[in-house]
């Protein structure tokens, strides 16, 4: 099933179930007005919103309309709780041996995790804003899941039958504002500005064979002003599960259902700056960063430059067909200027 929120109806939208080809929609007041409340009561709706779903996929939705993602929210336009991790150890460590520092062990069996802003999100269409190129604006390609409610100490196991639906993610981060905030030793805050997410969240068993081990197992697609940037596989080299990382927040408190928790930069092992990229054959990146550590790493400093202003980033994972799944995360670089 696929699931989407519309930009009307109050601050958080109007749900829509939305066809498997994303080309159809049709509105589901009576069943749950927004995807929180769908959530809030997942067991005793969910049968409503597949047998819309069906009828939308058979032709037989007496009152769809077309599907249109520039009028999109992300799918929750805010939620309770925005909680990231860093499960591509690679990733990681390409950071840290960039800046000469090794990879601590323990990174392998507990994961990194931040608490971001989840008050509001960025639609899939719309700008991402900065006052500031000096900022150094990147993006970051992740999967996400919406989990429904987990209780403190949950493990792994039972956390995977919590992992309601899935989606994209632009984790956007002001690189520049970094290495400040993370020398007071109490974490991200002004450098994560709010993330975008796909037009359309989507339930596992949407996904086939390509969902199991409670990982995402196709390509993440990543276009920078139109070139391929990315095309890692989001179940390759992924250190921790989706549900590893749900107990990791559950360790020593609730999940409520809505609450969302992100894979961190999809990142695959590659054998070093040349033939890394697209371009030479690689499967590329899904951060700026990334390619500016290799860069450091082997050429000294780097050399690739962060995001400007009316620069487009594209996001977006295909079946094996061919088909976007989650429609596209589609952003314009923009200067904030701030209402009169």
């Amino acid at each position: 099933m696929k699931l989407a929120t519309l930009k009307h109806g109050g601050r958080d939208g109007t749900l829509v179930v939305v066809s498997r080809d994303l080309t159809r929609c049709q509105t589901v007041a009576d069943i749950a007005p927004t995807l929180q409340q769908a959530l809030d009561n997942w067991d005793e709706v969910v049968a409503a919103l597949e047998l819309v779903y069906n009828m939308l996929n058979n032709g037989h939705a007496r009152h769809a309309i077309p599907f249109e993602p520039q009028h999109c929210h992300s799918p929750l336009p805010r939620a309770y709780q925005w909680a990231d991790g860093s499960a591509y150890i690679n990733h990681v460590e390409l950071v840290r041996k960039a800046r000469g520092a090794e990879l601590p062990p323990e990174f392998h069996v507990d994961p990194l995790m931040y608490q971001g802003g989840s008050d509001s999100f960025v639609g899939p269409c719309d700008p991402v804003l900065a006052c500031d190129e000096a900022w150094g604006i990147d993006f970051e390609a992740e999967v996400a899941v919406v989990t429904g409610d987990v209780p403190m100490g949950a493990t792994a196991e039972q956390c995977a039958p919590q992992i309601r639906l899935l989606m994209l993610v632009n984790d956007v981060s002001l690189r520049n504002l970094i290495p400040a905030e993370l020398a007071k030793g109490f974490g991200f805050l002004q450098s994560k500005p709010a993330s975008a997410f796909s037009p359309v969240a989507v339930t596992p068993d949407e996904l086939g064979t390509a969902w199991r081990d409670e990982k995402l197992h196709l390509p993440l697609e990543v276009e920078l002003n139109g070139a391929p940037f990315g095309k890692p596989d989001a179940g390759v080299d992924m250190t921790f599960n989706f549900a590893q990382l749900i107990a990791h927040v559950a360790k020593t408190r609730e999940l409520e259902a809505g609450s969302i928790v992100g894979s961190g930069t999809v990142s695959n092992k590659q054998g070093g700056l040349f033939g890394s990229s697209v371009a030479n054959g690689g499967v590329g990146y899904c951060c700026i960063a990334e390619v500016r550590m290799y860069e450091a790493i082997e050429e000294g400093k780097p050399k690739t430059p962060f995001m400007r202003f009316g620069d487009r980033i594209r996001i977006e994972m295909r079946d094996g067909n061919g088909a976007s799944i989650f429609g596209a995360i589609d952003q314009m670089v923009e200067r904030y200027t701030p209402a009169v």
